[in-house]
Order: C-alpha cells, then sequence, then structure tokens
C-alpha cells in the first residue's frame, strides 16, 4: 500500500467571495456634492438687498396735523330705571333690542296699585254723586228763596221767612262748594294712584338701542335704595344717531385743534374703512394725570358697523378731503423709485431675481409716494436698488 500525502487533503481559506456594487452609492455622493456646490456658489453670487412691500396709503396721511385716540362714545345716553320700587314682572328687551321713545320696556308687579286706582276711580263716582245731590238741593233753595222774595215784595210773606229761604240757599250753596271741592280732592287721588301705576311701567326716554341688560324678571327694582341684592336701572340705552368720538388730544398740541376742523377717524374694528367727521366741542378740562385735553368728533356720517366703546384713532387734517382722497392708493417709500432712460422704474424681486418694472407715479405722501400704475399692493421690491441691473439674483438681506 502506498503513502498517502494527507497534506493535500487541506481546504484553502482564500475563498473568493462575489464583489459589491459601490457605484450607485458614489453616484449619490457625487450628486449631493455637486447640489451643495451648486447651493453655495449661487448663495455667493446672490446680491443682498434692503426691500420693502407696496401698501395701501390714504392721502390723509399727507394732511395730518397731530393724531390722537379715544372711543367711540354715545352722546345721549341713559340707565333707565323706574322711580317706583317693586319686583320686575316683565322684561320685553335684551341686549342689541332697537326701541322707541314711549316704548314700554318693562314692568314692575302692579297688583297693588290696580285695586289702588279702581279705589279711587269709586271715590270718584261718590263724590260726583255728592254733588249732583248738592246741586239739585242747591236748585231747589234758589227756586225757593226766588218765590220768598216774590211774595215778600207782594206783602204776603213776613220777613222772618224770607231770611230763612235766604239761609237755606246759602247752605245749599255752601254745601254745592264743598262737594265740588271734593269731587277735585278725589280725582287728584286717583291721577296720583294712577301715576305710581304708571311708573311701574318703564319706558324708553328716546329712541335708541340697549347696550346692557342689569337686571331679570324676579329682581327686586330699588332705584333710590342700595338694599341688598337689588337692582337699580333695568338697562343701559343709548341713542346711536348721537355717537362721536372721544380723543385724548395732549395739551402742548391743543394749539393746533380747533372746534370745526376737518378729522379722519379709523377703527380698530374697521381697518379697512376710514370716517371723516369734524371736531364738535372741546370740554374745557385738563386731565391732570394724563396732561390731556378731551376733544369730541362728531361723525359726519355714522355707519351701522360702528358701536360704542370701538377703540378709534383720529387724524386732525389741515383741510377737508376731496372726493378722490377718500380712497386708499398703492405707494411705496421713494427710496424704491430709480430714474432710468428718462422713465421711473423700481426693481421687483421675483423669484430671487431683480426685475425692472416701469411705474407711474403720483402724489407725495410724507416718505411715500403713490403708485397709478405697474405695481400692486403687496409686492416686494428693492429698497436704495442703487446700481443693480434688471435680471440680477439677489437676496434680502436679514435685518440686525
Amino acid at each position: 500500500m502506498e503513502n498517502t500525502d494527507l497534506s493535500r487533503l487541506t481546504l484553502s481559506r482564500d475563498i473568493p467571495r462575489p464583489r459589491r456594487r459601490r457605484w450607485p452609492l458614489l453616484l449619490g455622493v457625487l450628486i449631493l456634492a455637486a447640489a451643495l456646490f451648486a447651493w453655495w456658489f449661487t448663495a455667493k453670487r446672490a446680491i443682498p438687498v434692503q426691500s420693502t412691500r407696496v401698501t395701501l396709503a390714504w392721502p390723509s396721511q399727507a394732511l395730518t396735523v397731530i393724531n390722537a385716540t379715544g372711543y367711540v362714545t354715545a352722546a345721549r345716553k341713559a340707565s333707565v330705571a323706574s322711580k317706583a320700587s317693586g319686583r320686575l314682572e316683565w322684561l320685553g328687551v335684551t341686549e342689541g333690542s332697537r326701541v322707541r321713545a314711549g316704548e314700554v320696556i318693562a314692568r314692575l308687579e302692579n297688583a297693588d296699585l290696580l285695586a289702588q286706582v279702581r279705589q279711587a276711580e269709586a271715590n270718584v263716582r261718590v263724590a260726583k254723586g255728592q254733588r249732583e245731590q248738592a246741586a239739585a238741593e242747591w236748585r231747589d233753595a234758589a227756586r225757593a228763596l226766588a218765590r220768598a222774595r216774590e211774595l215778600f215784595a207782594r206783602r204776603f210773606l213776613a220777613e222772618s221767612a224770607l231770611d230763612a229761604a235766604l239761609a237755606r240757599e246759602d247752605k245749599a250753596r255752601a254745601a254745592l262748594a264743598s262737594s265740588e271741592a271734593a269731587l277735585a280732592a278725589a280725582q287728584a287721588a286717583l291721577a296720583n294712584v294712577r301715576v305710581l301705576l304708571d311708573y311701574t311701567a318703564i319706558r324708553a326716554p328716546f329712541d335708541g338701542v340697549v347696550l346692557s341688560k342689569h337686571a331679570n324678571v324676579g329682581d327686586v327694582i330699588t332705584p333710590f335704595t342700595s338694599a341688598l341684592e337689588a337692582k337699580g336701572a333695568v338697562v343701559t340705552l343709548a341713542d346711536m344717531s348721537t355717537l362721536e368720538v372721544e380723543a385724548d388730544v395732549s395739551e402742548s398740541n391743543l394749539q393746533a385743534v380747533k372746534v370745526g376742523q376737518p378729522c379722519e377717524i379709523q377703527l380698530d374694528a374697521i381697518p379697512d374703512a376710514r370716517f371723516t367727521g369734524r371736531v364738535s366741542r372741546i370740554v374745557p378740562t385738563v386731565d391732570r394725570t394724563k396732561a390731556t385735553v378731551l376733544v369730541k368728533v362728531a361723525f359726519d356720517r355714522l355707519d351701522q358697523r360702528v358701536l360704542p366703546d370701538m377703540a378709534a384713532k383720529v387724524a386732525f387734517l389741515s383741510r377737508p378731503l376731496r372726493a378722490q382722497e377718500h380712497q386708499p392708493r398703492p405707494a411705496l417709500p421713494a427710496a424704491a423709485v430709480m430714474r432710468r432712460d428718462g422713465r421711473a422704474v423700481v426693481l421687483r424681486i421675483d423669484k430671487g431675481r431683480a426685475r425692472e418694472v416701469p411705474v407711474t407715479l403720483g402724489e407725495s405722501l410724507g416718505d411715500l409716494v403713490v403708485i397709478d400704475g405697474g405695481l400692486s399692493p403687496g409686492e416686494t421690491v428693492v429698497l436704495h436698488p442703487g446700481t443693480l441691473r434688471d435680471g440680477s439674483r439677489v437676496r434680502i438681506a436679514e435685518k440686525e
């Protein structure tokens, strides 16, 4: 048997492995690096610029002498109550209800007063009956006195009988006068009870709108006392046709305000509208704590959207606004406009590039200039464009 070489039976550890495909990963890395380089290169080339937006400017800005703040109030306003005291039986209004002058808006319990009215009416009827009876007795006594005088003139009646007839007529006349006085007293008592009854019906003193409700059915109304859990006024009523703005004007600026001066009113609740008005009166008192004087501005035309206690800004103008000055107009800072080739242009920022846009300029409003054509409100333009050209790549510089 031949000797066998067992060393040849060893297994080789260098087994070839399949090679992985790494090129897709390398390609992705290269694409990402190229994109980052392109972004970096583009960002480096973009010129940093300051920007501004086309806004809506009101022509009154150029006419404003001073500005003041205040609130809308009603010149005619009342807390409606009753002179009578009692429990609230009926309430016919709520917040926002419109009422007419003399309209019954609430009523107190009045069963006791109704009974007193009926009793007073009965007393009047009794007094009228007594007066009729006294009048009948006086007429009878007057006829008897006339006959007695006639008979006495003919010597058919003694003087004592004439005196008795005269005395009877005097008593009858006095009784009639007393009965008439009693009737007047009964009628006065009836009128007094009816007034008390009318006090239980709470009426609107003028045309207006209910601003707030202070009592509900079942509450005790005691306007002249401070009883526990009792209510005073039932509702607060305002005449909406007397709305005005009460503005606080610094006493140092008071010389710039005068009665009749035109004003423009802006309400925080209605920012897209401006209202015209005039100074109606200046209250001749200075508030020491604020060093201000109260100036009341009346609306030229009231709007149904205007409500009491709205916050208001008042611009006191140097002259009344013209018809074409009541609407806002597109405007931007004058520093954004430049002259090129004999025309006014601005550089609008559009997708990272400056685009030259010809514009038509209007009048100046302080630091702003009106744009009559070429741009729309809200568009972004370059501020201080300098030598920047049309098509230049730009980026808005961050404000420090």
